[in-house]
Parts: structure tokens; sequence; C-alpha cells
């Protein structure tokens, strides 16, 4: 069984940064991609950002250069360093799991298709 935990939301001002993680486990993939993506109030949930199980990485343009993901395969940890953050960037954020071909696909389309499964998310709150 997927189990997807996120931890590290909080209230921010514009500017400041926060650190999300994700333990994930419980899936079997070999090539995988662990995701973030994000939900605000009554907007479509969009993908961030996404690493593969080979270390590459996609981020959208909406958070390239100020968002980090990385990962600690011995502790099945999935980071999101963000930073610089905007009122934008407000939204409830969920790590998810899916194969690596996910990954490439939104590398070459520049966007990133939902995944197959999410955790219960983290409210992510940047106050201007």
């Amino acid at each position: 069984e997927v189990q997807l935990v996120e931890s590290g939301g909080g209230l921010v001002q514009t500017g400041g940064s926060l650190r999300l993680s994700c333990e994930a486990s419980g899936f079997t993939y070999d090539d995988y991609a662990v995701g973030w993506f994000r939900q605000a109030p009554g907007k479509e949930r969009e993908g961030v950002s996404c690493i593969g199980s080979d270390d590459t990485v996609y981020y959208s343009n909406a958070v390239r250069g100020r968002f980090t993901i990385s990962s600690d395969k011995s502790k099945n940890m999935v980071y999101l360093q963000m930073n610089d953050l905007k009122p934008e960037d407000t939204a409830v954020y969920y790590c998810a799991v899916d194969g690596g071909w996910k990954l490439r696909k939104a590398q070459a389309r520049n966007e990133m298709d939902p995944f197959d499964s999410y955790g219960q998310g983290t409210q992510v709150t940047v106050s201007s």
C-alpha cells in the first residue's frame, strides 16, 4: 500500500522560506517519480515539481529558480525547499508518486500530468 505523508507547511511572510517533507513508502516501481502538487482555493490542482529514481528533476515555470526538490533514498524522504515565497504560492501542497515516465513526459511537455497516488496534503500560507 502506497503511503505518502507530508509535513512542513505553515504560515510565512512574502519572501520567506519553508521546507516541505514527504515520507514515501509502499510503492513498487523500480522507475518512479515523486512529485509535489498544489491546489489553491477555487483552482485546479497543479504540478509544481518532481524527482525521479535517477534523481532527474522537473520544475514548473511558476516555481523554477525559487523551489528546489531533493530526495534522501535511505530515509524514503523527498523534500521541497521553497524560497522567495509569494502570496500566489498559497495552497495545499500534496506529495504524489507514479512511474518515472510521468517525469519524462513533464520534461518533454513542460507540464505535469496528474499522478496516481497522493498524500493528505499540508497547508502553505504566504501573507503579503
